[in-house]
């Protein structure tokens, strides 16, 4: 399988209307049993929120997609995961589908404001970043947390993974499903970072980060064990979105 070679300055692949996707997990969630929350965002859009429960509650999971505009994978694979409805019957889920809806329209990074959302999570300024963390501290700490990205530069599908108290670790097995359906980067160095067959582990000081994504405020904050999840953007998107779907299998599938 090889790039589409669309991708040459930007993301210039396929567009989604994201009100529709959103829509369309409105509906299967309630079907399934979720609970919904609104993020109301003061002077934003509003967020979604959903939450499953049960009476079992073996593992917390915390996912979340759509920060970046451009990235229509994260949206469409948290759409099928919820319609398909193959979760662990005792695990405990939280899911954030969008959290950059004024985004997806204009098929940028960044939100309506021009404001790349997944570096305001220290100094927190735009609305929706305040929203959701406001959301966030109002629940548990979760077992793992799982945010789904692309990125339009990869040459294949990678990671990285937040794990200071060296838990054990689902990159391999991620890595191992993932490659079923799309290629890994196997690139020494991605985003400068120095990775390893498509696992990159940095740096969680909190001082060495002047801009913190959500990931690294979850890691500070909410859970001792995040991932996030780089589909490549120059590959078809039903592949992108296959190689997020089977990541977070690979994860969900632990608390079996």
């Amino acid at each position: 399988m090889l790039p589409l070679g669309l991708n040459r300055d930007a993301y210039r692949g396929e567009t989604i209307d994201i009100q529709a996707v959103l829509r369309d997990i409105d509906v299967a969630a309630r079907l399934h049993g979720w609970r919904f929350e609104s993020l109301s965002a003061e002077k934003g859009p509003e967020l979604h929120a959903w939450i499953r429960t049960s009476s079992a509650g073996r593992g917390r999971v915390y996912l979340s997609a759509g920060i970046h505009g451009d990235e229509p994978a994260g949206p469409l694979a948290v759409r099928q995961l919820v319609q398909e409805n193959q979760w662990p019957a005792s695990m405990d889920l939280w899911l954030c589908p969008c959290l950059n809806p004024s985004g997806f329209p204009l098929n940028r990074r960044e939100n309506g404001g021009g404001i790349d959302l997944n570096r305001q999570y220290l100094q927190v300024e735009p609305a929706e970043t305040r929203a959701h963390i406001e959301w966030l501290k109002r629940q548990p700490s979760f077992d793992v947390s799982l945010c789904l990205h692309e990125d339009w530069e990869a040459r294949g599908f990678y990671l990285y993974e937040l794990n200071p108290d060296d838990r054990p670790s689902h990159a391999l097995e991620i890595l191992r499903r993932v490659s079923e359906v799309c290629p890994i980067d196997e690139s020494e160095w991605i985003e400068e970072r120095p990775a390893k067959s498509g696992i990159i582990r940095p740096n969680i000081d909190p001082l060495s980060r002047p801009q913190w994504p959500e990931a690294f405020w979850l890691i500070q904050h909410k859970t001792r064990h995040s991932y996030t999840l780089e589909a490549p953007s120059d590959f078809p998107l039903s592949t992108r979105v296959n190689a997020l779907v089977a990541a977070v299998r690979a994860v969900v599938d632990e608390f079996k």
